[in-house]
């Protein structure tokens, strides 16, 4: 038996839940200061979630074969990314590194950075996050390689529970030859390791 679709609710159920929450905290939704909060909450939602409403493989889909034979390690390092705990729906932010290495086609850089945002503007556990990214973009691009890095604060834990603020969490997805040949993988941990020209252009 199919399961049938989440029925989305209305913008005006949306703002009465968040109305409910301020009066379980103990708040009054009707003082001056709250009564364009339920519209903000809701507004900012669709922010914080924009990702459930793209398609991370067609992002990638326009891509270049006129490269000249390249067939070296494209990286993009130190990608901002916001995304929220699907646990306790708080944020988590860190950055990516994105690298693979080409057959055929390349991909423009900034497509790159939109399927992280893609992904990461839903609710999310940094573990299936790290695997999003880089299943795509190894299903679409189908290159020799694709190795993704994040590392990111988690303020489930930082603001709340255990109170460990400065604690960072890294996952990693290595495919293809990044998996497979220890020469590759290193010659990517070096890329990292070196220091960032934009960060010193600033």
């Amino acid at each position: 038996m199919s399961q049938s679709p989440l029925l989305r609710p209305s913008r005006e159920e949306a703002e009465d839940a968040i109305r409910t929450l301020l009066r379980w905290a103990g708040e009054d939704p009707s003082r001056e200061g709250l009564l364009d909060t339920p519209g903000r909450v809701v507004r900012s939602y669709e922010e914080f979630f924009a990702g459930y409403g793209e398609d991370p493989s067609s992002i990638l889909s326009r891509t270049f074969s006129e490269v000249d034979d390249y067939d070296e390690i494209v990286l993009l390092r130190d990608i901002r990314f916001e995304s929220h705990c699907e646990h306790h729906m708080v944020p988590i932010i860190g950055v990516a590194h994105v690298a693979y290495l080409p057959s055929k086609r390349v991909v423009g850089i900034s497509k790159l950075a939109r399927v992280v945002d893609a992904f990461s503007r839903r609710l999310q556990i940094q573990e299936r996050l790290t695997a999003q990214i880089a299943n795509t973009i190894n299903d679409v691009l189908q290159p020799h390689g694709v190795a993704v890095i994040l590392e990111a604060g988690h303020q489930c834990m930082t603001t709340r529970g255990v109170h460990r603020p400065g604690v960072s969490m890294v996952t990693s997805r290595m495919l293809g030859i990044f998996r497979t040949n220890s020469d590759t993988r290193r010659e990517l941990m070096s890329m990292l390791n070196r220091p960032s020209v934009a960060t010193a252009q600033l």
